[in-house]
């Protein structure tokens, strides 16, 4: 056994160590420092247009998990569908996107936010104005590039942390 072998990898090894030493820290301080997701996150929570929605039911139909339940009632004056309720159970919601697809009026869009963890079962069951866009509730632009630029763009860990969380 020769020393010269072993000691030239101890100092590789320890150069890489001295290297990462004076470095800015790869991990962020999570709840006071937040990271930028990407913009077309499909986030757990649907984003529904009531102004733009028809009632077609197809986006309920696109769910593979029957987390789409629209109850409509016809309007004889105009001669067309009012959406009633439109529920969505996050519980059973996968996050898979197809009801975003399959929307032809773009009424549908995923949402943006990730930290909507509920205590209660009850809770994750989102109806009509819960739906609604909101300051807190912005569209993700998965399937709508359009829609990219109004989000922040993503950030790195390989990038300096330096913004607090609001």
């Amino acid at each position: 056994m020769k020393f010269e072998r072993f000691g030239l990898g101890i100092l590789k090894g320890l150069a890489v160590t001295v290297i990462h030493l004076f470095r800015h820290p790869a991990v962020t301080q999570y709840p006071e420092q937040c990271l930028n997701v990407s913009r077309r996150l499909r986030g757990n929570e649907l984003v529904w247009s009531r102004a733009r929605c028809t009632g077609c039911a197809t986006c309920a139909k696109a769910c593979p998990q029957g987390a789409i339940e629209i109850i409509t009632s016809t309007n004889l004056v105009d001669n067309k569908y009012e959406v009633q309720t439109y529920r969505v159970d996050t519980g059973y919601c996968i996050q898979c996107g197809p009801c975003v697809e399959a929307c032809p009026f773009d009424a549908v869009y995923m949402g943006y936010s990730y930290e909507r963890a509920k205590y209660r079962r009850a809770d994750v069951v989102q109806a009509d104005d819960g739906l609604l866009e909101s300051a807190e509730r912005p569209v993700s632009a998965y399937f709508h590039p359009e829609l990219a630029e109004r989000l922040p763009a993503q950030t790195l860990l390989v990038e300096k942390i330096v913004e607090k969380r609001k």
